[in-house]
């Protein structure tokens, strides 16, 4: 396991990162496919190995490498407003680029993924939607999947300015994904059924169902707390190694 601190250009600062790799890595050898994961508001990079230890074993498990990086509470859009808040373009180029220079990985979306719990599962979904030609699927646990209930809560309306000039819905995951834009990506969200946040997530999963949407939605025991997404990411997790291994069937033996 590295932390390392990844430059950004477009916010002109260092970003800490968490990269997990499976037992059997070595640099310069074969590829690895990758997930990136992404934290919830008030979380931090360090997030998801502190508390769910067991992600480093899921790794080896699924022979993957899992990206963990800082998102701040930017909700992992491109700030109008913030030139130091820019973090769709870290997450979807510049941290991306990072790890294919500096690990060995399977380049392409075939072979990268993009997941996160609450304001992360909201950026996966959007990240991955918004970048197909960068990850091929995307998943979300207890995620904030419609903007319209707290656009003016949780930092979002610092980070938007004026929300009249500034095409928030764009970001938004229950306007966002459709027939059209969801095309080409793999989808997963669930969310726990005492969640606060259940509406948005029944709500895209209605939408994607009329418009015949292929994707797997999943409502399970739980609240917006860590014992639930201490269980959701082996779910998530095992869903994007097969996608791994749908989308590249010829590939490596894991």
């Amino acid at each position: 396991m590295d932390t390392v601190s990844v430059y950004s250009a477009s916010m002109k600062k260092d970003i800490k990162t968490v990269v997990i790799k499976p037992a059997g890595y070595k640099k310069g050898g074969q590829g690895w496919p990758v997930v990136y994961l992404l934290h919830g508001y008030g979380g931090s990079y360090n997030n998801w190995i502190s508390k769910v230890p067991a992600i480093a074993s899921y790794a080896g498990l699924h022979q993957i490498i899992i990206v963990c990086p800082d998102g701040e509470n930017s909700w992992y859009i491109n700030s109008p407003v913030n030139n130091s808040s820019q973090f769709e373009a870290f997450v979807s180029q510049e941290l991306v680029n990072y790890i294919d220079k500096n690990y060995s990985t399977l380049a392409g979306n075939k072979h990268r993924a993009i997941a996160g719990l609450s304001m992360g599962g909201h950026g996966a979904l959007m990240l991955g939607i918004r970048h197909k030609d960068v990850f091929g699927a995307a998943g979300s646990m207890s995620g904030a999947l419609d903007l319209t209930p707290i656009v003016n809560k949780y930092d979002i309306s610092k980070l938007i300015g004026d929300t009249i000039q500034f095409k928030w819905r764009d970001y938004s995951v229950l306007h966002l994904a459709d027939s059209i834009s969801t095309k080409g990506i793999k989808l997963i969200f669930d969310c726990g059924v005492n969640d606060f946040l259940l509406q948005g997530s029944r709500d895209l999963h209605a939408k994607l169902n009329q418009q015949k949407v292929p994707h797997d939605y999943i409502e399970r025991p739980g609240a917006h707390n860590w014992p639930y997404w201490s269980n959701a990411i082996a779910y998530q997790l095992l869903f994007f190694r097969k996608f791994f291994d749908e989308a590249n069937p010829g590939g490596p033996a894991r």
